[in-house]
C-alpha cells in the first residue's frame, strides 16, 4: 500500500528535511523555515562554508570541528542543525556544552531559542522551552534538546546521552576540559550519533587542538573512518566579519600578534615557549564566569608613566578579578596623584583598596612621597630590587611576572574583557635564564625593540601581586612565599 504524501504533511515534512532526504535535507529546511536564501545579487544566504557544515551533519558525519575566527556564523550553523534535529529526528536526544555559562546560554542556547522562534507557528507549538531545556511535548523524554555546561568537577555534560539519534555539541571547545571529552565516548556508541566541536582556536593543546591537527583516535574516533572532517573559517571566508574588525585588532595587537592570529585570521596562536604568559591563559580568563564577591579587599597597582609617549595606568584586582583600570596621558607627577587621590575619595571606606602598589624607579618615587602625605595606603615597589625568592629569579619584576602567571593558571579567576590594553600587553614579554639559571623577564627596552609599546597596563597588574593584602583571601599554596613557582618553566631543577 502506497502513502499519499500530499495526505499527510508530516510525512511529506520528514521526506523532504529528514533522514531521508539526507545531506539537502538541512540545508533545505534552513532556507524554507527561516527563509536564509540570497538576495538578487546573491548575497545574504547561507555562507558557503555553512552550507558544507549542514550537508556534513545531514549526511550523517559523525565527527565534525569547526576552528573559526571572531563573528562569521558558527553559533548559528550549530543552532540550525540543533534545531533541525529536534524537528527532523525522532527519537532523539541533543546536549550542548561550553565551558562558562554565558557562552553556552548567553550564546548558543539564546540563538537557538531565535531560531526556534522563526519556525512556522503548528512545528513551533510542538516544543516546550525552558531556561535550560527544549522539549517535545508529546515525548518530553524521548526528544529534547538540554544545556549543561562542562565542568572538569562535573565532566558528565555530555555522558549517557542515548537514542537512536544523538546529536552532540561543543561551543568554545578550546576551553573544555579532557574529561568532559572523555565521559562523552559512551554517548557516541549509536549508529546515527554526530558530534560537532566549534572554537576559537585559542589552545595549542588539547582535544579541540587535536581534532584539527593531530587527528588521533582518543575516544571518540568514528570505527569507519577514525577522522574529523575538520573547517577552518577565517576573515576572508564570511562576509559577516568586517575588514573594520580586522583592522581593530590589527590596531589594537598588531599584525603579528596572536590576537589577530586567532580573532581574524581563525588560526591557532604561535606556541612560543619563551613568552612568560601564554595567549591562552589570558583569553581564558576573559572568557571565565567568576562571580564577583562585593566583600573582597581591593589592591591598585599603579604604573607612573616614565617618558612623554607613555601612559601611566591605575588598575585595581581583588582575589579573583580585575574589574576596572584607567590611563592618564601627559600628567605630571602632582596631576597624577590628585587623580588617583580623587579616584580614592570617591569611594566608600568598604571599596578602597587596602594597598596602592606604586613603581618608585623614576618619576614613581615622587608620586609615592606625594601620595603618602596625603595619607593613601601607598606602598612603594622597587621592580629592580632582589627577588624574595632570589635564587629563582633575576629581579623582583620577574618574580612579579610569574605570579601573575600562576594566578591565572589556577584557573578561578578573571580578566575583564573590556581591558583591551592589559589583554595586549600580558602576552608580551619573554623570558629566559641568565648564567646561574635564574630566570629574567625581558625587559621594557627589549620588547620596543621587537616593535611592542611599554606594557603599562601589565606592569599596573603584576605590582598588585606584590602586595600581602589579598594572600589570605587567595588561600593559594602557590602563593607560599617560601616555594619557588615552578610549572611548565622548562630548565628550573
Amino acid at each position: 500500500m502506497t502513502v499519499d504524501t500530499a495526505q499527510n504533511p508530516l510525512i511529506e515534512f520528514m521526506l523532504r528535511y529528514g533522514p531521508p532526504a539526507g545531506e539537502t535535507g538541512p540545508e533545505l529546511f534552513v532556507e524554507e523555515m527561516f527563509g536564509i536564501v540570497p538576495d538578487k545579487n546573491g548575497e545574504g544566504g547561507i555562507d558557503p562554508w555553512q552550507r558544507e557544515v549542514l550537508r556534513d551533519y545531514g549526511r550523517g558525519e559523525r565527527l565534525i570541528s569547526l576552528r573559526a575566527c571572531h563573528g562569521p556564523g558558527k553559533t548559528a550553523v550549530i543552532a540550525w542543525c540543533i534545531v533541525h534535529h529536534n524537528t527532523c529526528r525522532f527519537p532523539q536526544k541533543t546536549v550542548a556544552t561550553a565551558p562558562t555559562r554565558g557562552q553556552l546560554f548567553d550564546a548558543l542556547f539564546a540563538e537557538t531559542v531565535m531560531w526556534m522562534g522563526k519556525l512556522p507557528r503548528p512545528i513551533f507549538d510542538l516544543f516546550e522551552i525552558k531556561s535550560d531545556r527544549i522539549e517535545l511535548k508529546a515525548s518530553k523524554k524521548e526528544s529534547f534538546f538540554s544545556a549543561r555546561t562542562a565542568r572538569r568537577e562535573s565532566p558528565e555534560a555530555l555522558q549517557g546521552v542515548h537514542a537512536p539519534h544523538v546529536l552532540l555539541v561543543v561551543d568554545e571547545a578550546s576551553g573544555v576540559d579532557e574529561a568532559i571529552f572523555e565521559a562523552a565516548v559512551g554517548s557516541m556508541s549509536g549508529h546515527n550519533a554526530t558530534t560537532i566541536l566549534a572554537s576559537n582556536p585559542t589552545k595549542t593543546s588539547g582535544f579541540f587542538f587535536d581534532t584539527q591537527n593531530k587527528l588521533k583516535k582518543r575516544g571518540l574516533e568514528d570505527t569507519r573512518s577514525g577522522t574529523w572532517k575538520c573547517y577552518h573559517i577565517g576573515q576572508e571566508d564570511s562576509p559577516r566579519v568586517t575588514q573594520e574588525f580586522a583592522d581593530d585588532v590589527a590596531m589594537r595587537y598588531g599584525l603579528d600578534s596572536n590576537a589577530y592570529r586567532v580573532r581574524v585570521l581563525g588560526e591557532f596562536p604561535k606556541a612560543d615557549e619563551d613568552t612568560v604568559i601564554p595567549f591562552y591563559l589570558v583569553e581564558a580568563a576573559c572568557e571565565r564566569d567568576i562571580v564577583a564577591d562585593e566583600d573582597e579587599g581591593r589592591v591598585w597597582g599603579l604604573d607612573v608613566a616614565r617618558f612623554g609617549d607613555d601612559l601611566s595606568v591605575l588598575l585595581e584586582r581583588t582575589a579573583h578579578d580585575t574589574p576596572w583600570a584607567k590611563s592618564f596621558k601627559g600628567l605630571d607627577t602632582m596631576q597624577l596623584v590628585g587623580r588617583v587621590h580623587e579616584e580614592y575619595m570617591a569611594l566608600l571606606p568598604s571599596k578602597q583598596p587596602g594597598a596602592i602598589m606604586v613603581d618608585v624607579i623614576g618619576l614613581g618615587a615622587g608620586v609615592y612621597d606625594r601620595m603618602k602625605e596625603l595619607d593613601l595606603p601607598a606602598k612603594a615597589i622597587n621592580v629592580g630590587e632582589s627577588a624574595s625568592l632570589n635564587h629563582a629569579y633575576m629581579n623582583l619584576r620577574a618574580e612579579l611576572w610569574f605570579a601573575a602567571r600562576e594566578w591565572l593558571d589556577e584557573k578561578g579567576c578573571r580578566i575583564n574583557p573590556e581591558l583591551h590594553e592589559l589583554r595586549s600587553d600580558l602576552v608580551v614579554p619573554k623570558y629566559d635564564f641568565i648564567s646561574d639559571k635564574r630566570i629574567r623577564v625581558e625587559s621594557k627596552d627589549s620588547m620596543k625593540k621587537r616593535g611592542f609599546k611599554s606594557p603599562n597596563w601589565a606592569d599596573a597588574f603584576i605590582m598588585t601581586f606584590a602586595s600581602t593584602a589579598l594572600r589570605a583571601q587567595q588561600g593559594r599554596k602557590s602563593r607560599n612565599r617560601n616555594k619557588a613557582i615552578r610549572r611548565n618553566l622548562p630548565g628550573i631543577v
